[in-house]
């Protein structure tokens, strides 16, 4: 079991349909590829990460656990037993796997050896319904491990996404068959063709807030939407967007993924709007978690191995919040204002996501305006993208966001003393995960090159300790800290006595 927390990276505020902030949690190792996420039983969001199946906090720590060898998973649900529900997507584990919240696995063996299980969901029938591309047939697995399994009518329909709809029926996509499929509890099967051909019907429906089921075709950039007589609207989104996940969001609008780094959101009448996201990278899933927000998955796409993949969270934005300066180094003075606040409560900024350490703790005032101050925590450095503070209202709930990004800087112990002395140097505010060289300026001198967490620092543990060189001259001395990928370089200075 991995655990780790990071903070929440983010993307300015977009004065759109609705107001969000977009934010990013790192995942805690430097290679991974989270996908499939859904609201787990326990008040965190359950996501997909190759072998692993992951678990992330609205405060931002993420735990991984793995699942058996020679299993990659393909997706999960929270089951009605409080438990996670997953299938693998390995074709020779014809299986479906149930999780517990503490990572203990247990495998259901499926009666077909060509089983093929993609999508998961839980029925509202008080069982767990998948598809399975194998066999060509709709699933169901009773909490105990009992299956049964029913057949697609279409030959080879290629059949993908699943979901409980808001009719009582469980919903599916055919990706070869192009239809979109409803299946009654009682195994009763009936397919909607979709107007538009090789649409690419293999991966996402909802249901929508309008009593319809909302779904992506990803090849054409539509969205779509089924009624449940099986009357079908296609809206247009923007050209090469590639819509892949979801979700009914908070606002009674349908909020969606696309490939090139936006979330899109659609109303039920058809307005589309696009939020871009802080690091455009290769978006995957998108479900509403628990706590209300959105959470998506992404992994990145830039070339090297030091980026992680990572999870998303747009946040609702309710109250109003900034942070000056907006720019400067680990533990640089902020001064936070906000207002929109309820009259004399109090409001809470977190270090990372909501629940996290208090960075700061404000009392509003009888307009519900605050300020206060406080000290800027660590951060990873990621091109520009800011980081995301979030200040909740205790009482209301209300929610401002503010954004900073951080400089890199290196910190030394001590700063002075002669040459051929003992020192230390740590550093702050480099990319997660990245290769940094520290250097005495002159003489040119390598004193050593560490690789940072996940929040771009390296220290106490991992910093640097080096000896002055004896060719120092007295007074001031540059020391240089370059990061080897994202190419951001930190200085201090130390006095040769």
């Amino acid at each position: 079991m991995k655990l780790a927390t990071a903070v929440l990276l983010a993307c300015p505020a977009v004065s759109l349909a609705q107001q969000v902030a977009i934010g990013e949690f790192y995942m805690p190792a430097p290679i991974t590829a989270p996908s499939y996420i859904t609201p787990g039983p326990d008040g965190a969001v359950w996501f997909v990460d190759g072998p692993q199946i992951g678990r992330a906090t609205p405060a931002g720590q993420i735990t991984q656990f793995p699942t058996p060898p020679p299993w990659d998973v393909s997706s999960i649900t929270a089951g009605p037993d409080g438990n996670i529900w997953f299938v693998p997507a390995n074709y020779e584990a014809a299986m479906i796997g149930r999780m517990t919240t503490a990572g203990e696995i247990t495998e259901f063996p499926l009666p077909n050896p060509g089983s093929e299980p993609l999508f998961i969901t839980a029925g509202p029938d008080g069982a767990l319904w998948f598809t399975d591309y194998g066999t060509n047939q709709i699933g169901r697995i009773t909490t105990s491990g009992a299956v049964s399994e029913y057949p697609v009518p279409t030959t080879r329909a290629g059949v993908g996404g699943i979901t409980k709809g808001p009719d009582g029926a469980l919903w599916f996509m055919e990706s070869f068959g192009n239809n979109i499929g409803r299946i009654t509890t009682s195994g009763v099967i009936t397919e909607y063709a979709v107007p538009t051909p090789n649409a690419d019907l293999s991966c996402c429906l909802t249901p929508g807030p309008d009593g319809a089921v909302w779904f992506t075709e990803t090849q054409v950039d539509k969205i779509g939407r089924i009624t449940h007589d099986g009357a079908i609207t296609e809206f247009q989104i923007s050209a090469n967007s590639r819509p892949a996940g979801i979700t009914a969001g908070p606002d009674g609008a349908l909020w969606f993924t696309v490939y090139e780094g936006r979330i899109g959101r659609i109303t039920t009448s058809g307005e589309i709007s696009y939020y871009p996201v802080p690091r455009p990278d290769e978006l995957g899933f998108i479900a509403k978690g628990p706590d209300g927000e959105l959470w998506f998955t992404a992994t990145t796409g830039y070339s090297g191995d030091y980026m992680p993949g990572l999870i998303g969270e747009v946040v609702f934005e309710s109250a109003n919040l900034s942070v000056t300066p907006s720019t400067g180094y680990y533990r640089t003075e902020l001064q936070f204002t906000g207002s929109g606040y309820a009259p004399n409560e109090t409001v809470q900024i977190y270090v990372s996501g909501v629940g996290s350490p208090v960075l700061a703790s404000a009392t509003a005032d009888a307009s519900g305006a605050i300020s206060v101050l406080a000290h800027a925590p660590q951060s990873p450095y990621f091109y520009n993208n800011p980081r995301l503070f979030l200040g909740v209202g205790q009482s209301s709930g209300k929610t401002g966001t503010a954004n900073f990004t951080v400089k890199p800087r290196l910190l030394l112990t001590p700063n002075a003393g002669a040459t051929g002395s003992p020192a230390t140097v740590s550093g702050f505010g480099y990319g997660p995960f990245e290769k940094v060289r520290v250097g005495w300026d002159n003489p040119r001198t390598v004193l050593g090159t560490v690789t940072t967490d996940v929040n771009g620092t390296f220290y106490k543990s991992t910093a640097i300790e080096f000896t002055v060189p004896p060719g120092a001259a007295p007074g001031a001395n540059k020391v240089i800290g370059y990061g080897w990928n994202t190419g951001i370089t930190g200085f201090a200075s130390f006095t040769v006595e």
